[in-house]
């Protein structure tokens, strides 16, 4: 896979300082993504509404999912407080369902949205579904009826990997509204046996909070880190028609209310029903009590980072990864392999994970600095540091040892020509001085990777000031790669920019724990 040939932090650092201050202040709260859901075979829905907010103030009325019974929080360690597991609070994307390959799910749903809105349903698509005679007649499953119920039930053997859920009654309005989620089928045993089994850490001694040790059944589908992303838009008129019509009284099965959902013009560009930068804040952060997932994903070095990828709205979204290219393992839970050789992998290498509504895939993205052609720990002659290079030219003799899979090519090679802190000279560039670069209380120009990155690329005497760093470069100093939609539109909220499909991937030094509990 081919890399960008510099961080998109120093990029930004330079074209756009004070939106790289505003995103890393937020970035130095302790918030990641992981997969956070609630797990097991018996699920029950509530279809409800409640109101959502945006980062421009806008509060909007939605109609999301809340699991009011039958599901525990998973991954383990995860301690929601609102929109927790089966805690009764409607949540827009709904809650993620996760479940075990081989087992027979049952998913009721009641419909507790107002009469005005009429009967609803889920679809799950890619699974053979049963009713019985539960619910009403409707036109693509049977539905719940105004405070009525309908009940699911499908396998999952074969279906390992990433689903969406979504309504099947009325979309254009219901879907819009916010009714869609993500099952998650985990494979047959916990994961190939191939891979690194999930136990309390990873083989690097950082906690492990895999939802299993593959996304398939496949030696080629080991990974490390694990985040879910569903991307949705809104568009505000409908929300407002719907909003303005729901107390009308009504018995009629399709509802009364009349939406004009064409023209179709979103406003607000979501990812797990959040724009940036409220996506960056934690799981269940109290201020989104119906907007609990995040999308704040971290990594180390080399590690395969499984990413969970769903469309969820009516518009395509070509989703650019910054660092590095997507590997795409299968979409809809359909593995893709090689049609002459069944243990080779065959999905296509993605420069944007483009989304096709009701599509998910499931994808592999990593980075390890190669090729960038300098030392991104800021290692020089003298210092002691040593990398010993693998057969595939990675420090990966020491898991725990602070510049793991380094890229030995590069070590003690020098980026600056004239550095001003303790930097061996001799590279191709000069940087800014620090005093000039740094601007309000984060300073973000350091070009490597450690924890102490900062102290490296700036001499003794902080910049700025003691006190005054929010990021503190003595436990986190990373990398930042802009990870955002390649339609430009989606990366403005209400047309303010920045906001939208926008997050960043941070890649950690080794040392840097990264603590995915919340």
């Amino acid at each position: 896979m081919s890399q960008m040939n510099a961080p998109t932090r120093i990029a930004i650092t330079r074209l756009l300082p004070v939106l790289v201050i505003a995103l890393t202040l937020l970035l130095s709260a302790t918030a990641y993504a992981a997969a956070p859901g609630v797990q097991g075979t018996n699920f029950a829905l509530t279809a409800a509404p409640a109101f959502i907010s945006q980062p421009d103030g806008g509060v909007i009325y939605s109609w999301g999912y809340a699991c009011s019974g039958g599901g525990t929080a998973t991954p383990a360690g995860i301690a929601p407080t609102i929109g927790s597991a089966c805690g009764g609070v409607m949540q827009v994307p709904g809650p993620t369902l996760i479940v075990t390959e081989g087992q027979t799910v049952t998913v009721t749903l009641t419909n507790n949205l107002p009469a005005a809105a009429g009967n609803t349903s889920i679809l799950f698509s890619g699974f053979q579904v049963t009713t019985g005679s539960t619910g009403v007649a409707g036109l693509l499953t049977r539905e719940a009826a105004h405070a009525g119920t309908v009940t699911y039930t499908f396998p999952t053997t074969g279906k390992a990997g990433t689903h969406a859920y979504y309504s099947g009654t009325q979309g254009d309005l219901q879907v819009e509204m916010g009714l869609y989620g993500a099952i998650i089928v985990l494979p047959l045993g916990g994961g190939n046996a191939a891979c690194n089994a999930v136990s309390s850490t990873l083989p690097d001694g950082q906690p492990d909070y895999r939802l299993a040790s593959s996304a398939y059944d496949h030696a080629a589908t080991c990974y490390d880190r694990e985040y879910l992303f569903q991307f949705s838009e809104i568009d505000p008129k409908i929300h407002r028609q719907a909003e303005e019509q729901a107390d009308l009284a009504c018995t009629i099965p399709s509802g009364c209310m009349q939406v004009a959902t064409e023209p179709y013009h979103p406003a607000y560009f979501m990812i797990n029903g959040r724009s940036m930068p409220d996506d960056m804040d934690p799981n269940y952060a109290p201020q989104y009590p119906h907007q609990p997932y995040n999308g704040n994903p971290h990594m180390h070095p080399g590690e395969q980072v499984l990413l969970r990828v769903i469309g969820t709205g009516r518009w395509q979204h070509p989703f650019h990864e910054h660092g590095n290219h997507v590997r795409i393992l299968g979409r809809d839970g359909n593995l893709i392999l090689s049609s002459t050789d069944a243990t080779r992998l065959a999905g296509p290498l993605l420069f944007t994970t483009t989304t096709t509504p009701g599509l998910a895939m499931d994808g592999i993205f990593y980075w390890t600095g190669k090729g960038l052609n300098w030392d991104v720990y800021g290692h020089k002659p003298g210092d002691g540091s040593t990398c010993t290079a693998d057969a595939n030219g990675y420090n990966t003799s020491s898991p725990s040892a602070p510049n793991y899979y380094e890229w030995c090519a590069d070590h003690n090679k020098p980026l600056e020509t004239h550095p001003f802190g303790t930097v061996g000279s001799g590279g191709p560039v000069t940087l800014p001085d620090p005093n000039i670069l740094a601007d309000g209380p984060w300073y973000g120009g350091s070009p490597y990777l450690g924890p102490d990155a900062t102290g490296k690329a700036v001499s003794p005497s902080p910049i700025p000031p003691s006190g005054t760093v929010a990021n503190d470069p003595g436990s986190e100093a990373g990398f930042a790669f802009m990870w955002h939609s390649h339609n430009e539109r989606e990366i403005t909220t209400n047309n303010i920019f920045p906001g939208g499909m926008m997050m960043m991937m941070l890649v950690d030094p080794q040392a840097y724990t990264i603590n995915e509990s919340n």
